[in-house]
């Protein structure tokens, strides 16, 4: 692959590839041949400095070094735009999945296995994300947390950083009070940054939530949705990541937020360590309002 050679010695070969030629309005074929072998590796990060170093050593030539650069990236973009029109329903999903301990407070205290997935898939104006967790914990021979959620949901960009969003989600947890809660909401979205290093979503909707409790009739309520997701990439190997949630009901609200620092390990290996909270305003009679579980896990990424 391009650029096993260091940057420096590159910048050495440009100079000497382009010493005593005056400034010309053609770029001398040395520094061409080295810019057009950065672009055939298809790394971004080779191509930035090569044409970096390339423009230093002939600045009457920056203007077509930057010609070139714009064209390879147009082109790439372009790729990228007919891939995503003829991808199927199947094709093009990333995410990762994760393994490992977790502890909680609350309405258990103890520790356990953690286990997730996430999914997600960007098209032209679509955006689909799906995620699954399970805590599971034993203690003295009983079982003292068994809990489940998995979620869909997609968004559909309307223009600039607006888009609307869907949310499609089941969670089990008898130890907070009830068998199963389903909550479906839907509303507008706004992308309020988004920079390489860092993207910050906002959203918000009505939503109906439905709960079966354990002791308690269940229950079928219209309510308000608001949420953010936050991702901001430290450096190549560190990431930190938030995700926020209301749900306010006229009976009960739930407040939830999970905030994870994920750093890469080798390859598509990670470690994980996140801090997640919920709070219900009216639990069920013997139940306690504010749960938290810490989780450390490795992350796969595919």
């Amino acid at each position: 692959m391009f650029m096993t050679v260091p940057v420096r010695a590159i910048t050495w070969i440009v100079l000497l590839a382009s010493a005593g030629s005056p400034a010309k309005a053609e770029l001398p074929a040395p520094v061409r041949a080295m810019l057009d072998a950065a672009i055939a590796s298809g790394s971004e990060a080779d191509i930035a400095s090569v044409a970096k170093v390339a423009k230093v050593a002939n600045p009457a030539d920056a203007k077509e070094i930057d010609a070139m650069v714009a064209s390879h990236r147009q082109a790439v973009k372009r790729a990228e735009l007919a891939h995503k029109r003829e991808a199927s329903t199947f094709e093009d999903w990333h995410g990762n999945g994760e393994l490992g301990g977790s502890t909680t407070t609350g309405n258990t205290r103890s520790a356990g296995l953690s286990a997730g997935l996430t999914l997600t898939k960007t098209g032209i104006k679509w955006r689909h994300r799906v995620r699954a967790t399970t805590d599971y914990q034993r203690n003295d021979g009983a079982t003292t947390r068994n809990q489940w959620m998995a979620s869909y949901e997609p968004n559909f960009q309307l223009r600039d950083s607006f888009y609307l969003f869907g949310l499609a989600m089941y969670e089990k947890d008898r130890f907070q009070g009830f068998s199963d809660r389903t909550t479906v909401s839907g509303g507008f979205g706004y992308r309020a940054v988004e920079t390489d290093d860092l993207k910050i979503d906002i959203k918000g909707g009505p939503a109906w939530r439905g709960t079966h409790w354990l002791d308690d009739p269940a229950t079928n309520e219209l309510e308000g949705l608001a949420g953010t997701d936050l991702v901001w990439r430290l450096t190549s190997r560190i990431e930190i990541s938030d995700n926020a949630q209301a749900i306010w009901g006229a009976d009960n609200s739930t407040y939830s937020n999970t905030a994870a620092f994920t750093a890469k390990l080798n390859g598509s290996l990670s470690g994980r360590f996140s801090y997640a909270v919920r709070h219900e305003t009216n639990p069920p009679p013997g139940s306690v309002a504010t749960d938290t579980i810490t989780r450390a896990t490795l992350v796969y990424g595919f």
